[in-house]
């Protein structure tokens, strides 16, 4: 039978013809997009990986009762009860000695620059004070500038006491404990959470906006058909690129000074350090981003692709940079990761010159591996561009 026949019996038997044609049409399209998507690697590689690496990221590396935490001891006497004291802390999980240092100075600028979350000090004397029952205090000075990552672990001091004179009969018979635990929440000791997260915005919304910006900056001239007129004028690839991400560091560093300013004003959030050491190393964390964005353009076909790409690299930022989630409190594979993203180094330079009034000789490494960072992703994007150009 024809078409001519089928279709003259569907108009006879009252079906419209227009309701298979729509159907047809449908699922040419249909065809058509999943084709399309087959073509399109990147995107359907962003469809599988994003959940993906949410699942394993939570599943594995993300910690809110962070244990094992970097901790440094002044110990002023080497005696049985001072070791009983150190091995109770370790026993708890939540203290790992990493340091041993020697005077207060040491002490003091270990747990400004970061290095270690906790200090534990025990005085000279400290065992014969405790057996003449003149109940002397053990200091235990904690970086609260996290206050999740040290809150368990100084909820967990109250048990020490007890723990550590398990094996030491020599003050069985005290009617109360023979020491005390002294904890001096320092840089933060109301544990205010907004003194936590207030600065981290400010390096998680330039991450998010700088990526975004630049990661467009050259599939937007390809698709709009300005590259060729780009492409045909007397310039290096490495003058594209400032040409393009410089007007961005001018813009980042007004976001910066409009949401440092809302911080401090609003929130309560103190400005302690250098505001110029702050400007100066939160522009070489923007022009950081914005290389690292100008690679992913560089590497995308479009601006679908580039957004994905953005997206990709966003997500373990926050996850792995400890803006969340405690840093230590990660497993050793997500640490490293963590220390190969710029938000992680500037989280520890924005909250140490506003929370610490840190320097720049407590904030040199993070500093080094900033801007060790900004030049492998300007050195990747310029050979990108350049192979674009052949």
């Amino acid at each position: 039978m024809s078409d001519e026949d089928n279709r003259a019996d569907m108009v006879a038997e009252g079906i419209p013809e227009r309701r298979f044609g729509f159907w047809r049409r449908c699922y040419a399209m249909m065809v058509k997009e999943f084709i399309q998507l087959r073509r399109d690697r990147v995107s359907f590689a962003m469809i599988v990986m994003i959940p993906v690496l949410q699942l394993l990221l939570f599943g594995y590396a993300i910690n809110t009762t962070p244990r094992n935490l970097p901790t440094a001891v002044l110990l002023q006497e080497d005696s049985d009860l001072a070791r009983s004291v150190l091995k109770a802390l370790q026993n708890t999980a939540y203290f790992h000695f990493t340091r041993e240092v020697h005077d207060v100075t040491e002490f003091d600028d270990l747990l400004l620059s970061g290095k270690v979350l906790f200090g534990v000090e025990i005085p000279r004397g400290f065992e014969r004070a405790v057996r003449r029952g003149d109940d002397p205090a053990l200091l235990v000075a904690a970086d609260a500038t996290d206050p999740i990552a040290a809150g368990s672990a100084l909820s967990a001091l109250s048990v020490i006491v007890q723990t550590a004179l398990a094996h030491d009969l020599f003050v069985g018979d005290h009617p109360s404990p023979p020491f005390e635990i002294r904890v001096h929440a320092r840089y933060n000791p109301a544990s205010s959470s907004r003194l936590n997260i207030v600065p981290g915005l400010v390096g998680t919304i330039l991450t998010m906006t700088m990526l975004i910006f630049t990661a467009l900056s050259v599939t937007r001239e390809i698709e709009r058909g300005t590259m060729e007129n780009l492409l045909s004028m007397p310039i290096t690839p490495i003058e594209v690129m400032l040409g393009k991400i410089v007007p961005y560091v001018i813009v980042g560093f007004i976001q910066a000074t409009l949401i440092i300013g809302i911080g401090v004003i609003l929130f309560g959030v103190p400005l302690l350090g250098s505001l110029t050491l702050l400007a100066a190393l939160s522009t070489l964390f923007i022009t950081a981003n914005l290389a690292i964005g100008y690679t992913f353009s560089t590497i995308a076909k479009n601006q679908l692709q580039a957004m994905q790409m953005s997206i990709m690299f966003f997500l373990p930022s926050i996850l792995l940079s400890g803006f969340m989630f405690p840093f230590a409190g990660m497993p050793v594979w997500a640490q490293y990761i963590g220390e190969g993203l710029p938000l992680t180094h500037y989280l520890r330079i924005v909250r140490g010159i506003m929370l610490k009034g840190a320097t720049l000789e407590n904030l040199q490494y993070d500093s080094i591996d900033l801007l060790a960072l900004m030049l492998l992703a300007m050195t990747v994007a310029v050979t990108r561009f350049r192979r674009t150009l052949d």
